[in-house]
Protein backbone atom coordinates (compact mmCIF):
# COMPACT_ATOMS: atom_id res chain seq x y z
CA UNK A 1 0.00 0.00 0.00
CA UNK A 2 1.33 3.34 -1.16
CA UNK A 3 1.41 6.09 1.52
CA UNK A 4 1.24 9.78 0.69
CA UNK A 5 3.94 11.86 0.50
CA UNK A 6 3.44 13.66 3.93
CA UNK A 7 2.78 10.36 5.44
CA UNK A 8 6.04 9.15 4.18
CA UNK A 9 8.00 11.82 5.09
CA UNK A 10 6.75 11.61 8.75
CA UNK A 11 7.66 8.06 9.01
CA UNK A 12 11.38 8.84 7.63
CA UNK A 13 10.87 11.70 10.32
CA UNK A 14 10.45 8.56 12.91
CA UNK A 15 13.41 7.18 12.50
CA UNK A 16 16.26 10.32 11.92
CA UNK A 17 15.64 11.16 8.28
CA UNK A 18 15.64 15.20 8.56
CA UNK A 19 12.86 16.45 6.04
CA UNK A 20 11.49 19.73 5.21
CA UNK A 21 8.84 21.13 7.29
CA UNK A 22 5.20 21.23 6.27
CA UNK A 23 2.17 20.41 7.06
CA UNK A 24 -1.29 18.98 5.42
CA UNK A 25 -4.28 21.64 4.22
CA UNK A 26 -7.76 20.84 2.43
CA UNK A 27 -8.65 24.07 2.02
CA UNK A 28 -7.56 27.95 0.77
CA UNK A 29 -7.44 28.88 4.54
CA UNK A 30 -5.51 26.06 6.19
CA UNK A 31 -2.78 26.49 3.07
CA UNK A 32 -2.33 30.51 3.86
CA UNK A 33 -1.90 29.30 8.31
CA UNK A 34 0.68 26.92 6.83
CA UNK A 35 2.40 29.21 4.53
CA UNK A 36 2.78 32.00 6.96
CA UNK A 37 4.33 29.64 9.00
CA UNK A 38 7.11 29.69 7.17
CA UNK A 39 7.59 33.57 5.96
CA UNK A 40 5.78 32.55 2.77
CA UNK A 41 8.31 30.75 0.91
CA UNK A 42 6.54 27.36 0.33
CA UNK A 43 5.95 24.47 -2.39
CA UNK A 44 2.42 23.25 -2.34
CA UNK A 45 2.22 19.50 -3.54
CA UNK A 46 -0.95 17.90 -4.74
CA UNK A 47 -1.00 14.76 -2.16
CA UNK A 48 -2.66 12.20 -4.86
CA UNK A 49 -0.98 8.52 -5.12
CA UNK A 50 0.36 9.02 -8.54
CA UNK A 51 3.56 9.87 -10.67
CA UNK A 52 3.82 12.99 -12.64
CA UNK A 53 2.49 15.05 -10.23
CA UNK A 54 4.59 17.92 -11.07
CA UNK A 55 4.19 18.13 -15.16
CA UNK A 56 0.12 17.64 -14.50
CA UNK A 57 0.10 21.23 -12.27
CA UNK A 58 0.11 19.68 -9.15
CA UNK A 59 3.03 20.91 -7.85
CA UNK A 60 4.17 24.73 -7.85
CA UNK A 61 6.42 27.03 -5.67
CA UNK A 62 5.30 30.28 -4.30
CA UNK A 63 7.13 33.36 -2.32
CA UNK A 64 4.03 34.28 -0.58
CA UNK A 65 1.07 32.84 1.60
CA UNK A 66 -1.31 34.59 -0.69
CA UNK A 67 -0.36 33.10 -4.00
CA UNK A 68 -0.08 29.46 -2.00
CA UNK A 69 -3.41 30.10 -0.81
CA UNK A 70 -5.08 30.74 -4.25
CA UNK A 71 -2.98 27.75 -6.06
CA UNK A 72 -4.49 25.51 -2.83
CA UNK A 73 -8.00 26.39 -3.73
CA UNK A 74 -7.90 26.07 -7.51
CA UNK A 75 -6.37 22.79 -6.92
CA UNK A 76 -8.79 20.78 -4.39
CA UNK A 77 -11.40 19.22 -6.06
CA UNK A 78 -9.30 18.94 -9.49
CA UNK A 79 -8.60 15.54 -11.31
CA UNK A 80 -4.94 15.66 -12.33
CA UNK A 81 -3.95 13.45 -15.19
CA UNK A 82 -0.80 12.37 -16.17
CA UNK A 83 0.58 9.89 -18.61
CA UNK A 84 1.50 7.11 -15.89
CA UNK A 85 -2.39 7.86 -14.52
CA UNK A 86 -4.39 8.64 -18.05
CA UNK A 87 -7.72 8.15 -15.74
CA UNK A 88 -6.56 10.86 -12.99
CA UNK A 89 -6.81 11.35 -9.40
CA UNK A 90 -9.01 14.06 -7.82
CA UNK A 91 -6.76 16.42 -5.20
CA UNK A 92 -8.17 16.29 -2.02
CA UNK A 93 -5.45 17.67 0.01
CA UNK A 94 -2.30 19.95 -0.71
CA UNK A 95 1.08 19.77 1.36
CA UNK A 96 2.11 22.53 1.93
CA UNK A 97 6.26 22.71 2.88
CA UNK A 98 9.28 25.14 3.43
CA UNK A 99 10.77 26.08 -0.12
CA UNK A 100 14.39 24.84 0.43
CA UNK A 101 17.42 26.03 -1.84
CA UNK A 102 18.97 23.00 -3.31
CA UNK A 103 22.39 23.12 -4.35
CA UNK A 104 22.91 19.40 -5.51
CA UNK A 105 20.24 16.48 -6.05
CA UNK A 106 21.00 12.28 -5.14
CA UNK A 107 18.66 9.54 -5.39
CA UNK A 108 18.05 6.72 -2.63
CA UNK A 109 16.05 3.80 -2.29
CA UNK A 110 15.93 0.76 0.06
CA UNK A 111 13.76 -2.51 -2.03
CA UNK A 112 13.60 -5.80 -2.71
CA UNK A 113 15.75 -7.40 -5.72
CA UNK A 114 13.66 -10.77 -6.27
CA UNK A 115 16.79 -11.76 -8.71
CA UNK A 116 18.96 -11.96 -5.72
CA UNK A 117 16.61 -12.18 -2.77
CA UNK A 118 18.00 -9.70 -0.85
CA UNK A 119 17.02 -5.89 0.57
CA UNK A 120 19.08 -3.56 -2.07
CA UNK A 121 20.00 0.07 -0.79
CA UNK A 122 20.25 1.55 -4.26
CA UNK A 123 22.25 5.32 -4.54
CA UNK A 124 22.96 7.63 -6.85
CA UNK A 125 24.53 10.97 -7.63
CA UNK A 126 21.61 11.18 -10.31
CA UNK A 127 18.75 12.28 -8.15
CA UNK A 128 15.75 14.59 -9.29
CA UNK A 129 14.75 12.27 -12.32
CA UNK A 130 13.67 8.66 -13.27
CA UNK A 131 15.84 5.59 -11.56
CA UNK A 132 14.94 3.81 -14.68
CA UNK A 133 16.48 6.76 -17.00
CA UNK A 134 19.61 6.92 -15.22
CA UNK A 135 19.88 2.99 -15.67
CA UNK A 136 19.21 2.77 -19.18
CA UNK A 137 21.33 5.84 -19.69
CA UNK A 138 23.96 5.44 -16.82
CA UNK A 139 23.98 1.71 -15.10
CA UNK A 140 27.31 2.87 -13.64
CA UNK A 141 25.82 5.69 -12.05
CA UNK A 142 23.50 3.53 -9.58
CA UNK A 143 25.41 2.03 -6.39
CA UNK A 144 24.07 -1.24 -5.23
CA UNK A 145 24.64 -2.18 -1.49
CA UNK A 146 22.66 -5.70 -0.23
CA UNK A 147 21.57 -6.47 2.89
CA UNK A 148 22.80 -9.55 4.92
CA UNK A 149 19.06 -10.87 6.38
CA UNK A 150 20.63 -12.02 9.34
CA UNK A 151 23.72 -9.52 10.05
CA UNK A 152 21.99 -6.18 8.54
CA UNK A 153 24.93 -3.18 7.43
CA UNK A 154 27.77 -2.93 8.72
CA UNK A 155 28.79 0.49 8.96
CA UNK A 156 32.13 0.33 6.86
CA UNK A 157 29.76 -1.26 3.87
CA UNK A 158 27.71 1.77 3.87
CA UNK A 159 30.70 4.58 3.54
CA UNK A 160 32.14 2.38 0.90
CA UNK A 161 28.90 2.66 -1.24
CA UNK A 162 27.97 6.60 -0.22
CA UNK A 163 32.24 7.11 -1.35
CA UNK A 164 31.31 4.65 -4.61
CA UNK A 165 28.13 7.10 -5.75
CA UNK A 166 30.48 9.90 -5.50
CA UNK A 167 28.61 11.83 -2.93
CA UNK A 168 30.81 14.65 -2.37
CA UNK A 169 32.96 14.55 1.10
CA UNK A 170 30.74 16.77 3.13
CA UNK A 171 27.74 15.10 2.79
CA UNK A 172 29.25 11.48 3.03
CA UNK A 173 28.47 11.05 7.02
CA UNK A 174 24.75 12.39 6.42
CA UNK A 175 24.16 10.22 3.76
CA UNK A 176 25.30 7.02 5.62
CA UNK A 177 22.90 8.13 8.54
CA UNK A 178 20.18 8.77 6.20
CA UNK A 179 20.42 4.92 4.65
CA UNK A 180 20.94 3.14 8.11
CA UNK A 181 17.54 5.49 8.99
CA UNK A 182 15.92 4.09 5.36
CA UNK A 183 17.02 0.51 6.42
CA UNK A 184 15.18 0.75 10.18
CA UNK A 185 11.80 2.38 8.24
CA UNK A 186 12.14 -0.61 5.84
CA UNK A 187 12.54 -3.47 8.51
CA UNK A 188 10.62 -2.40 11.46
CA UNK A 189 7.50 -1.10 9.27
CA UNK A 190 7.08 -4.14 7.33
CA UNK A 191 7.80 -1.75 3.55
CA UNK A 192 8.28 -3.03 0.46
CA UNK A 193 9.57 0.13 -0.83
CA UNK A 194 11.43 3.46 0.43
CA UNK A 195 12.43 6.24 -1.57
CA UNK A 196 13.81 9.39 -1.92
CA UNK A 197 13.70 11.54 -4.97
CA UNK A 198 15.64 13.56 -4.68
CA UNK A 199 17.26 13.68 -1.73
CA UNK A 200 18.56 17.44 -1.29
CA UNK A 201 21.92 19.11 -0.56
CA UNK A 202 21.31 22.53 0.34
CA UNK A 203 24.29 25.19 -0.35
CA UNK A 204 24.88 25.43 3.57
CA UNK A 205 25.36 21.69 3.44
CA UNK A 206 22.54 19.93 4.92
CA UNK A 207 21.30 16.69 3.95
CA UNK A 208 17.29 16.21 3.43
CA UNK A 209 14.60 14.55 2.12
CA UNK A 210 12.78 16.59 -0.68
CA UNK A 211 10.55 14.20 -1.61
CA UNK A 212 8.99 10.49 -0.11
CA UNK A 213 7.91 7.54 -1.39
CA UNK A 214 7.12 4.62 1.06
CA UNK A 215 5.03 1.49 0.49
CA UNK A 216 4.08 -1.00 2.87
CA UNK A 217 3.39 -4.79 2.37
CA UNK A 218 -0.56 -4.74 2.90
CA UNK A 219 -0.08 -8.34 4.43
CA UNK A 220 1.28 -6.36 7.25
CA UNK A 221 -1.46 -3.48 7.55
CA UNK A 222 -3.17 -5.52 10.41
CA UNK A 223 -0.07 -4.39 12.36
CA UNK A 224 -0.25 -0.84 10.82
CA UNK A 225 -4.00 0.49 11.95
CA UNK A 226 -2.91 4.16 11.40
CA UNK A 227 -3.16 3.78 7.67
CA UNK A 228 -6.61 2.76 7.34
CA UNK A 229 -8.18 5.63 6.59
CA UNK A 230 -5.95 6.02 3.94
CA UNK A 231 -5.92 2.21 2.11
CA UNK A 232 -8.95 2.57 -0.05
CA UNK A 233 -7.32 5.68 -1.56
CA UNK A 234 -4.19 4.46 -1.79
CA UNK A 235 -4.44 1.94 -4.98
CA UNK A 236 -2.86 2.55 -8.67
CA UNK A 237 -6.32 2.83 -10.24
CA UNK A 238 -9.48 3.86 -9.14
CA UNK A 239 -11.14 0.71 -9.84
CA UNK A 240 -8.50 -1.10 -7.56
CA UNK A 241 -9.77 1.07 -5.15
CA UNK A 242 -13.17 0.24 -5.44
CA UNK A 243 -12.04 -3.62 -5.29
CA UNK A 244 -10.66 -3.14 -2.10
CA UNK A 245 -13.53 -1.57 -0.40
CA UNK A 246 -15.63 -4.87 -1.70
CA UNK A 247 -12.88 -6.76 -0.25
CA UNK A 248 -12.12 -8.21 -3.84
CA UNK A 249 -8.77 -9.08 -5.16
CA UNK A 250 -8.58 -7.03 -8.20
CA UNK A 251 -5.53 -5.40 -10.07
CA UNK A 252 -5.81 -3.49 -13.20
CA UNK A 253 -3.75 -4.27 -16.07
CA UNK A 254 -4.07 -2.05 -18.53
CA UNK A 255 -5.38 -4.01 -21.28
CA UNK A 256 -8.69 -4.76 -22.89
CA UNK A 257 -10.09 -8.00 -22.06
CA UNK A 258 -11.66 -8.25 -18.93
CA UNK A 259 -11.02 -11.65 -16.72
CA UNK A 260 -12.19 -12.99 -13.42
CA UNK A 261 -12.14 -16.20 -12.49
CA UNK A 262 -12.20 -18.17 -9.23
CA UNK A 263 -9.25 -18.91 -7.76
CA UNK A 264 -5.50 -16.78 -8.42
CA UNK A 265 -3.93 -19.58 -10.32
CA UNK A 266 -6.92 -20.11 -12.58
CA UNK A 267 -7.16 -16.65 -13.29
CA UNK A 268 -3.31 -16.17 -13.69
CA UNK A 269 -3.85 -19.26 -16.30
CA UNK A 270 -6.56 -17.54 -18.07
CA UNK A 271 -4.23 -14.40 -18.57
CA UNK A 272 -1.48 -16.59 -20.17
CA UNK A 273 -4.18 -17.94 -22.61
CA UNK A 274 -5.86 -14.71 -23.21
CA UNK A 275 -2.45 -13.07 -24.49
CA UNK A 276 -1.54 -16.65 -26.20
CA UNK A 277 -4.80 -15.97 -28.59
CA UNK A 278 -3.27 -12.68 -29.09
CA UNK A 279 -5.18 -10.51 -26.41
CA UNK A 280 -4.29 -7.87 -23.71
CA UNK A 281 -5.55 -8.83 -20.31
CA UNK A 282 -7.71 -5.44 -18.82
CA UNK A 283 -7.39 -6.74 -15.30
CA UNK A 284 -6.71 -9.75 -12.98
CA UNK A 285 -10.35 -10.43 -10.49
CA UNK A 286 -10.27 -13.42 -8.31
CA UNK A 287 -14.49 -13.84 -7.50
CA UNK A 288 -13.09 -16.06 -4.54
CA UNK A 289 -14.32 -19.30 -3.45
CA UNK A 290 -18.15 -20.00 -2.15
CA UNK A 291 -18.69 -16.96 -4.25
CA UNK A 292 -22.64 -16.40 -4.37
CA UNK A 293 -25.02 -14.78 -7.01
CA UNK A 294 -24.54 -11.15 -5.16
CA UNK A 295 -20.55 -11.87 -4.95
CA UNK A 296 -20.33 -12.68 -9.00
CA UNK A 297 -22.53 -9.72 -9.68
CA UNK A 298 -20.37 -7.54 -7.89
CA UNK A 299 -17.12 -8.65 -9.72
CA UNK A 300 -19.07 -8.10 -13.09
CA UNK A 301 -19.34 -4.61 -12.30
CA UNK A 302 -16.28 -3.77 -11.64
CA UNK A 303 -14.82 -5.38 -14.42
CA UNK A 304 -16.96 -3.18 -16.22
CA UNK A 305 -16.07 -0.44 -14.37
CA UNK A 306 -13.22 -0.02 -16.82
CA UNK A 307 -14.00 1.33 -20.30
CA UNK A 308 -11.07 0.14 -22.18
CA UNK A 309 -12.82 -3.47 -21.88
CA UNK A 310 -14.55 -4.92 -25.23
CA UNK A 311 -14.81 -8.48 -24.37
CA UNK A 312 -15.16 -10.37 -21.18
CA UNK A 313 -13.66 -13.97 -20.33
CA UNK A 314 -14.81 -15.48 -17.12
CA UNK A 315 -13.44 -18.49 -16.04
CA UNK A 316 -14.88 -20.79 -13.14
CA UNK A 317 -13.86 -24.28 -12.07
CA UNK A 318 -16.98 -25.27 -9.26
CA UNK A 319 -15.28 -27.23 -6.20
CA UNK A 320 -16.78 -25.28 -3.44
CA UNK A 321 -18.23 -22.86 -6.06
CA UNK A 322 -21.54 -24.07 -7.41
CA UNK A 323 -21.25 -23.55 -11.01
CA UNK A 324 -25.37 -22.39 -11.05
CA UNK A 325 -24.80 -19.81 -8.32
CA UNK A 326 -22.17 -18.48 -10.38
CA UNK A 327 -25.09 -18.75 -13.74
CA UNK A 328 -27.30 -16.80 -10.91
CA UNK A 329 -25.35 -13.87 -10.58
CA UNK A 330 -24.06 -14.01 -14.14
CA UNK A 331 -27.82 -13.47 -15.22
CA UNK A 332 -28.35 -10.80 -12.80
CA UNK A 333 -25.62 -8.35 -13.27
CA UNK A 334 -26.53 -8.81 -17.10
CA UNK A 335 -30.52 -8.05 -16.12
CA UNK A 336 -29.11 -4.43 -14.73
CA UNK A 337 -26.72 -3.41 -17.25
CA UNK A 338 -26.40 -2.50 -20.65
CA UNK A 339 -23.50 -5.17 -21.50
CA UNK A 340 -22.48 -4.51 -25.14
CA UNK A 341 -19.65 -6.69 -25.15
CA UNK A 342 -18.67 -10.12 -26.05
CA UNK A 343 -18.73 -12.35 -22.90
CA UNK A 344 -17.27 -15.89 -22.77
CA UNK A 345 -17.55 -18.25 -20.30
CA UNK A 346 -16.00 -21.84 -19.46
CA UNK A 347 -18.08 -23.05 -16.45
CA UNK A 348 -16.80 -26.98 -15.01
CA UNK A 349 -17.23 -28.58 -11.67
CA UNK A 350 -19.84 -28.75 -9.53
CA UNK A 351 -23.35 -28.02 -10.34
CA UNK A 352 -21.67 -26.89 -14.06
CA UNK A 353 -24.41 -28.90 -16.23
CA UNK A 354 -26.90 -27.13 -14.42
CA UNK A 355 -24.52 -23.70 -14.54
CA UNK A 356 -24.42 -24.30 -18.03
CA UNK A 357 -28.21 -24.65 -18.73
CA UNK A 358 -29.29 -21.50 -16.64
CA UNK A 359 -27.37 -19.59 -19.71
CA UNK A 360 -28.53 -21.10 -22.42
CA UNK A 361 -30.69 -18.40 -24.66
CA UNK A 362 -28.83 -15.32 -23.03
CA UNK A 363 -25.91 -13.21 -24.48
CA UNK A 364 -22.91 -15.32 -22.71
CA UNK A 365 -21.20 -17.55 -24.92
CA UNK A 366 -20.32 -21.39 -23.84
CA UNK A 367 -16.74 -22.82 -24.53
CA UNK A 368 -15.42 -26.23 -23.54
CA UNK A 369 -12.59 -25.54 -22.12
CA UNK A 370 -10.21 -22.30 -21.10
CA UNK A 371 -8.25 -22.39 -24.63
CA UNK A 372 -11.98 -22.05 -26.07
CA UNK A 373 -12.99 -19.27 -24.12
CA UNK A 374 -9.94 -17.47 -24.69
CA UNK A 375 -9.99 -17.97 -28.36
CA UNK A 376 -13.52 -16.80 -28.81
CA UNK A 377 -13.45 -13.87 -26.20
CA UNK A 378 -10.20 -12.99 -28.25
CA UNK A 379 -11.75 -13.35 -31.83
CA UNK A 380 -15.06 -11.24 -30.45
CA UNK A 381 -13.80 -8.56 -29.31
CA UNK A 382 -11.33 -7.61 -31.77
CA UNK A 383 -13.88 -8.45 -35.15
Amino acid sequence: MKLHEYQSKDLLAKYGVVVPGGKVATNAAEAKAIADEFGGKVVVKAQVLMGGRGKAGGVKLFEDSDSAAQFTQELIGKRLISIQNPDGMVVEKVLVAELVDIAEEYYLSVLLDRAEQKIVVMISKEGGMEIEQVAEENPDAIVKLYVDAAWGLDDYEVRDAVQRANIPAPAQRQMVAMIKGLVQVYLKEDADMVEINPVALTPEGKLLAADAKVSIDENALFRHPEYNETKDDAADHPIDGEASKLGIAYVNLGGDIGIMGNGAGLVMCSLDEVNRAGGNPANFLDVGGGANAERVKTCVNLVLMDKNVKGLLINIFGGITRCDEVAKGLLAAFAELDVTIPVVARIEGTAAAEGLKLLEGSQIIGAKSMQEAAQKVVELAYA
